[in-house]
């Protein structure tokens, strides 16, 4: 799942972005509240870590202005404000969880995927479909039992399906989780990352397969008496 991060510490940021990954999660960043306005604006993420101290605005502003617009992204608020003030104003304005500097990473991972895990929100422990499942934290796929070796972007693209089973997931979707705003994403780059875990699964022994709805996405299907 695709995270955004709200700081201008580019230090911090690269610390941020490989103790993420290794939880199982991808990052992009800004480092002002501006440009986090204009990403979230155009672009859906599982969470939101934000800093108050910003250099254009105060975090605490921010995270009122992304209430008011209606949106529900988990903010999780990462400052050197520790005093109780600053907590209880941070959760009062629509903060779902505040950690302070200096912190723990594995403790930062572990409360981004305790978010996540809320009723209503998108990270569940382990997804299933057919006879494939998903470790979420672990990123282990396991298909009738057996446990795999998938590649990152391929996990990350059978975790979209496997949330949207049943239902078309739009490629914009894949784009945004697998891509986010690195630029590095071709015409058909995301139908390449389809065809290999297309492969992958059928190599071994899936129930399911995924669709192609032109136009539009994709759609995971289990197959009739398979």
């Amino acid at each position: 799942m695709r995270v955004l991060l709200v700081e201008d510490n580019t230090e911090l940021v690269s610390l941020l972005k490989k103790g993420l990954i290794h939880g199982g999660f991808s990052a992009d960043s800004v480092g002002t509240a501006a440009d986090a306005t204009h990403v979230l604006a155009t672009m859906r993420y599982a969470a939101i870590v934000l800093d108050l101290g910003l250099p254009d605005e105060d975090g605490v502003s921010l995270l009122r202005d992304i209430r008011r617009r209606g949106d529900s992204t988990p903010v999780l608020v990462l400052t050197a404000r520790d005093g109780v003030t600053d907590r209880v104003t941070g959760l009062r304005e629509g903060a779902d969880d505040y950690m302070a500097k200096p912190f723990a990473m594995e403790e930062l991972v572990a409360r981004l995927q305790a978010l996540l895990r809320r009723p209503g929100n998108l990270l569940g422990k382990r997804l299933t479909f057919g006879n494939v499942a998903l470790d979420t934290e672990g990123r282990q796929v396991i298909v009738d039992g057996a446990v795999k070796a998938f590649p990152a972007r391929e996990t990350a693209v059978l975790e979209i399906l496997l949330r949207r089973s049943g239902n078309v997931a739009p490629k914009r979707l894949f784009e945004d989780h697998l891509f986010g705003l690195s630029g590095d994403v071709g015409s058909n780059a995301v139908e390449v990352y389809v065809h290999r875990l297309r492969k992958m699964l059928a190599d071994a022994g899936a129930t399911v397969k995924i669709h192609t709805v032109r136009g539009v996405g994709y759609l995971m299907a289990e197959e009739k008496g398979g």
